[in-house]
């Protein structure tokens, strides 16, 4: 009983660092690759201006677009209960002003966590005949939603932003990396979310 118990210390322990190692891994990948579109996962925002986590996302896809990346970018989000603006419609608004054209910007304005919007987005992208995506979030989220992309069909990978409070500070990284790491793999193990509405983004 003892040496079995001990075992799945050790196995369980294995899981959790290789996971966080994987973690770390890709958020230090930056694929520019051509894809069909540059998909923006969405955080919070505030009578229709984005959060500061939202805005280094946006920008980032904003840079990623005039580096001529891809030819759309698809933001994606609901609204929580009370607010006036989704965070598609936000963020859209956002990259219009940025001088995106708002006719290369798909709005995809459903979804609570990430599971549901990256779910979202790929149906929409089907719809147009569009499979390729570079994925934009913060480099923590990096290899969830290229997972849950993947897994919905997207042939996807991630461009994340390296601006904004996830990266600031040696402590919200390692919040980052311990907090992904446990929704990682709750997700690979249920293939549920372990969001909470919109840890999708803060």
């Amino acid at each position: 009983m003892r040496r079995l118990v001990v075992g799945t210390l050790l196995v369980g322990v294995v899981l959790v660092a290789g996971t966080a190692l994987r973690v770390w891994q890709v958020a230090r990948v930056d694929d520019k690759s051509a894809a069909d579109a540059i998909v923006v996962l969405g955080a919070a925002q505030y009578s229709g201006t984005p959060s500061s986590v939202f805005e280094a996302r946006l920008e980032q896809a904003y840079k990623l677009y005039e580096q001529g990346v891809a030819p759309r970018v698809v933001t994606v989000g609901g609204k929580q209960e009370g607010d006036e603006y989704t965070e598609a419609a936000s963020g859209k608004n956002y990259l219009t002003e940025r001088g995106v054209p708002a006719d290369s910007i798909t709005a995809v304005e459903v979804g609570s966590d990430t599971l549901r919007s990256v779910e979202a987005v790929s149906e929409e992208m089907s719809s147009r005949g569009l499979n390729t995506a570079v994925l934009v979030s913060d480099p923590w989220h990096s290899l969830r939603t290229r997972t849950m992309a993947r897994d919905a069909g997207l042939d996807a990978w991630t461009a994340p932003t390296r601006q904004g409070p996830a990266v600031f500070t040696r402590e919200s990284q390692l919040h980052g990396i311990a907090r992904e790491t446990g929704a990682l793999i709750w997700y690979q193990l249920t293939h549920f979310s372990a969001d909470f509405p919109y840890t999708a983004g803060q």
